[in-house]
C-alpha cells in the first residue's frame, strides 16, 4: 500500500476523488456526521499527497516539459481548489443547519456559490497563471449584461434573502399570500412553495411574496382561527339566536377555551340577519371538521329554539306541533315513526330541566327511562385510572339512557348538564313495547349503544408507552 502511494501519488489522488464521490452517494442521509467526517479526511489525504509530490495549488504545475503529466497535475490542482470549496461549503452548511435549520438553505446556496466562484478565480490565477484582472473586468461586464437579462430572477433571489432574514414564515407554517392559502413545503432561491388544502402545489415567486400581504396562521403556535356565519330571519329575536349559537359553540369540544370563542351579530337588514361564531382550534387539520360540526350544531340548537336558518323556499313548520312532537321529527332514531305514532309517542313524553352542572345520569346507574335532549349541551365524562376527563358533548336530538332500556345495564360515563338543559323523559314501561314492535328503531338504538361502549372502552384503556431508543454509547454506560 505504501509503495503504491509513493510510486503513483497522482493516480492515488485521483482515486481519492472518486472514492469521495462514491462514499458520498453510498452513506445515507441519516449518517450526515459520518459523511462530513469522511469528506474532511479524504480532502486531508488528498492535500498531503499533492504537497508531498511538490504540487503546490498556489503555483503552476512544475512539469511543463512532460505534457501529459503536466495536464494531469494541473487538473488535480484545479480539483484541489474545487474539492476544498465543496468541503468548506459542506462544513458551513452543517453549522448553519444546527443554528437556523432548513430555513437558511437559501443563504447556504448563495454562500456556496460565492465560495465556488472564489475557488474558480483562485484556480485561474494560481494554477493556470491567467491575468485575473482582465478576467474580472470581462466577467464584470458580462455580469452586468446577465444581470439586466435576469432582473426578475435576481429580484426573486434578493427577496428570498430578505424573507429568510426576517422570517415572516418558516417550513410547515400555514400561511396566506395574497389570498393563496397553504402549508409551506419549501423556500428556495426563486420561490416559496405551498401545499394547499386541496392537495395542489402553489409556487409563489419570492419577489411577489416580499411585497404581498402575508397572513401566518401558525403564529402564535398551536392556535388557528375558525369562524362560521349563519343567516336567520330578521324577525327572530337576537337574544334567542345568540343564546342558541352560544350553546352550539359550547357543544363543540375542539374549540379552545383560551382565547374564548364568541358569538356576534355581523349585519342585519330587511333580508336577514347574519351571525358569526368565531374561535380557535389547536391544529390546522381540525379546521374543516370543526366548521362542519359548528354548522350542524348551530342548525340543531337554532331549531330547538324555534329559529330556522334563512331560506327563500323553506316552508314554515306547522304551528300546531308541540315541542315534543317537533323533537321526534328531528331525532335521527325516532324520525321513522309514522305521523300517528309520533302523536301518541309525544303525549307520553315529560319535560324535565337541569341547571348547569347538575348530573343527568350517573355512571353505573341503570336507567329506567330514556332522555331525548330538547335544548342545551350535555357533557359526557369518563374515568381513566380514577381520573375523570370529558370525552364528548351532546346536543338536541340525541338520547341518553338507552343501555338500561335495551339490556338493563349501564354505561361507565357520567352525563351532566354543561348549560341549562331541557330533556324529554320517556319511561321504560311505555318505550319497551314500542321497541319490540318497531325493530328498525330497536336496531338503531342497539347500534348506538354498541358504538358508545366501544368508544368508552377505547378512551379508557391504557395507552402503551413506546420504549425510548438507546444508542450504542448508552448501552455501554448501562453495561459499565
Amino acid at each position: 500500500m505504501l509503495s503504491l502511494l509513493t510510486d503513483h501519488p497522482l493516480f492515488c489522488a485521483l482515486i481519492l476523488i472518486l472514492l469521495d464521490l462514491g462514499l458520498w452517494r453510498l452513506i445515507s442521509s441519516h449518517g450526515s456526521a459520518w459523511k462530513l467526517l469522511v469528506r474532511v479526511l479524504i480532502f486531508s489525504l488528498f492535500s498531503v499527497l499533492l504537497f508531498n509530490e511538490g504540487l503546490n495549488p498556489m503555483e503552476p504545475a512544475p512539469w511543463a516539459d512532460n505534457v501529459p503529466l503536466h495536464l494531469a497535475a494541473t487538473g488535480l490542482q484545479i480539483g484541489w481548489w474545487l474539492f476544498g470549496a465543496r468541503t468548506l461549503t459542506v462544513l458551513i452548511g452543517a453549522v448553519m443547519m444546527q443554528r437556523v435549520g432548513h430555513t437558511g438553505r437559501l443563504l447556504q446556496d448563495l454562500l456556496g456559490a460565492v465560495i465556488f466562484l472564489i475557488a474558480i478565480i483562485a484556480a485561474l490565477a494560481y494554477v493556470l497563471d491567467l491575468p485575473v484582472k482582465g478576467v474580472l473586468a470581462t466577467s464584470g461586464a458580462l455580469a452586468i449584461i446577465v444581470g439586466l437579462a435576469l432582473q426578475s430572477t435576481l429580484s426573486d433571489v434578493f427577496s428570498g434573502i430578505v424573507l429568510n432574514t426576517t422570517k415572516p414564515y418558516q417550513l410547515d407554517d400555514w400561511i396566506s399570500i395574497d389570498g393563496t392559502e397553504g402549508r409551506v413545503t419549501d423556500i428556495d432561491w426563486r420561490a416559496t412553495r405551498l401545499q394547499t388544502s386541496q392537495g395542489s402545489m402553489a409556487v409563489i415567486p419570492n419577489s411577489l411574496a416580499a411585497k404581498a400581504k402575508i397572513i401566518n396562521f401558525s403564529r402564535p403556535s398551536n392556535m388557528f382561527g375558525v369562524a362560521v356565519s349563519v343567516q336567520v330571519s330578521p324577525h327572530a329575536r337576537p337574544n334567542s339566536v345568540i343564546d342558541a349559537l352560544e350553546r352550539a359553540m359550547q357543544g363543540c369540544r375542539p374549540l379552545l377555551d383560551n382565547p374564548a370563542p364568541s358569538v356576534a351579530l355581523k349585519s342585519s337588514s330587511s333580508a336577514g340577519a347574519e351571525y358569526e361564531i368565531s374561535g380557535f382550534v389547536a391544529s390546522m387539520s381540525e379546521k374543516r371538521a370543526v366548521r362542519n360540526q359548528l354548522f350542524d350544531l348551530a342548525y340543531r340548537h337554532l331549531q330547538a329554539s324555534g329559529v330556522n336558518l334563512l331560506s327563500s323556499d323553506e316552508p314554515a313548520a306547522p304551528a300546531h306541533l308541540s315541542r315534543a312532537r317537533a323533537l321526534l321529527d328531528s331525532s335521527p332514531i325516532f324520525s321513522t315513526l309514522r305521523q300517528e305514532e309520533k302523536e301518541t309517542f309525544s303525549q307520553n313524553m315529560a319535560l324535565q330541566t337541569f341547571r348547569a352542572g347538575e348530573i343527568i345520569l350517573e355512571g353505573g346507574e341503570v336507567s329506567d327511562h330514556l332522555f331525548i335532549i330538547e335544548s342545551g349541551v350535555v357533557s359526557v365524562t369518563l374515568n381513566r385510572h380514577g381520573v375523570p376527563f370529558e370525552s364528548g358533548r351532546m346536543g338536541p336530538g340525541e338520547v341518553i339512557g338507552e343501555a338500561g332500556i335495551l339490556s338493563d345495564t349501564s354505561l361507565p360515563a357520567d352525563f351532566s348538564a354543561k348549560t341549562f338543559c331541557a330533556l324529554y323523559r320517556i319511561e321504560k314501561s311505555y318505550l319497551k313495547p314500542c321497541l319490540d314492535a318497531r325493530h328498525d328503531i330497536n336496531d338503531a338504538m342497539k347500534a348506538l349503544l354498541d358504538f358508545r361502549l366501544l368508544k368508552a372502552q377505547a378512551l379508557t384503556q391504557e395507552t402503551p408507552v413506546a420504549a425510548p431508543k438507546r444508542g450504542f454509547l448508552q448501552w455501554l454506560r448501562h453495561r459499565a
